[in-house]
């Protein structure tokens, strides 16, 4: 009986696993995971809500939210795209919902219903699940299959092979792959947070504001959108999402380099200067850091003033042009030094991996080794934070396993 090999047991590899089971109920399905548990990453994201997908259901549009791999996408998005996801989970039970941003999860707002549905999935489709057996060594047999050397020092034969490992983070994967003739991308993190040792900001770890409008100077990189501030520097969606885009760059400049941050994006300079002066003439008499726009949180807005040079004691009726000045700049080009970088706990993704020209993106398939194919993040695609890494791990792994399903 011809027999396909998933190495990996997360998102991608399930997705492949079960469309391929589904598709040839008479092939061999098995799927080879190091660690002790399945889907992983799916149990920890979003929070333990898992973020599925996003709302967005055109193929062009959705691809545009992938630093790295948004041409490679767009034809797969045009077969399998985020309506297909919904639908594909609804038919097994599972419904999503929703939110104001776009991003879709289960109504139960539990990671556990979505691994509780793949996992029943893979079963009844029967494929053969088999955990804590890595794999160490892959060799293309006289036949055209591929031979597994497992952690356990097993060795297992199969007409066709698929590397879902996620990242390429570990050497022993890259080795893997690298040993099989194809090019790894160095791999580099690709979604993190800023840090920034400034007491003041610190101390307001738990602000959040949106829209915020951030920079990195020296570059083209610029986002807008919402910001929390941490006890150790800047996050939230807009910081997430430069560091998707600029993951290389960063990396380059040992992830030390100057943020701009305007706080009030949405407001001109002289709209800004109106409305400081509404703010005066509404409380002459109060002091400046207690009595904030309304469009800034207050803790902020102290910290704002206080960081333009104004003291604590100054009345809006005594503030100097200099010193509204100052404070304008504060607002709209608040300058911060960003020292390094802290993964995000829940999107632990990485840029880099199989170079994209070497696989066929109508069936994942390798253009160097027949029978053998990739989805997911082991390849050279990553995505923003907001579902978009799940889709495609989702639409690889469906065109992945439909190709496989085909005996030659």
């Amino acid at each position: 009986m011809s027999s396909v090999a998933i190495v990996g047991g997360g998102a991608a590899g399930f997705f492949a696993a079960i469309t391929c089971a589904e598709s040839n109920p008479g092939l061999g399905v098995s799927v080879y995971e190091r660690s002790p548990q399945f889907l992983a990453k799916v149990r920890i994201s979003g929070g333990g809500r898992c973020n599925v997908t996003h709302r967005c259901f055109e193929a062009r549009d959705f691809a545009k939210r992938y630093p790295r791999g948004e041409r490679a996408l767009i034809g797969p998005f045009q077969t399998f795209q985020a309506r297909d996801t919904v639908d594909w989970f609804r038919a097994r039970g599972v419904e999503l919902k929703a939110e104001e941003d776009g991003r879709m999860f289960p109504v139960t707002d539990s990671s556990q219903t979505i691994i509780d549905c793949l996992m029943g999935a893979a079963r009844s489709a029967g494929v053969s699940l088999h955990a804590s057996r890595g794999v160490d060594r892959v060799e293309r047999t006289q036949a055209g299959g591929y031979q597994l050397t497992l952690s356990d020092g097993a060795r297992v034969e199969h007409q066709r092979l698929l590397i879902a490992t996620g990242g390429c983070r570990a050497q022993s994967v890259g080795d893997l792959i690298t040993a099989l003739g194809h090019t790894i991308e160095p791999p580099v993190p690709s979604l993190f947070t800023f840090h920034v040792n400034l007491p003041w900001l610190n101390e307001l770890a738990g602000v959040s504001v949106n829209p915020v409008s951030v920079s990195v100077v020296g570059t083209s990189l610029k986002e807008t959108g919402p910001l929390l501030v941490t006890h150790v520097g800047l996050s939230g969606p807009v910081i997430l999402r430069v560091s998707a885009w600029g993951a290389r760059a960063l990396h380059a400049s040992d992830y030390r380099f100057k943020l701009l941050v305007n706080w009030l994006p949405e407001m001109s300079l002289e709209g800004l200067g109106k409305a400081l002066e509404e703010v005066r003439s509404r409380n002459p008499a109060k002091q400046i850091c207690n009595a904030p726009m309304r469009a800034i949180p207050s803790r902020l807005w102290e910290k704002l003033v206080e960081a333009a040079g104004i003291g604590r004691e100054t009345r809006w009726s005594n503030l100097s042009r200099s010193a509204q000045h100052q404070l304008v700049q504060r607002i709209t080009r608040g300058e911060f030094e960003v020292s390094g970088k802290t993964m995000n706990k829940d999107e632990f993704v990485t840029c880099g991996g199989v170079r994209l020209s070497e696989v066929s993106f109508k069936t994942m398939e390798s253009k160097l080794s027949p029978g053998l194919h990739f989805a997911g993040e082991v390849l050279d695609i990553d995505g923003v934070t907001g579902g978009f890494n799940f889709q495609a791990a989702w639409t690889t792994g469906w065109l992945a396993g439909k190709a496989m399903a085909v005996v030659r």
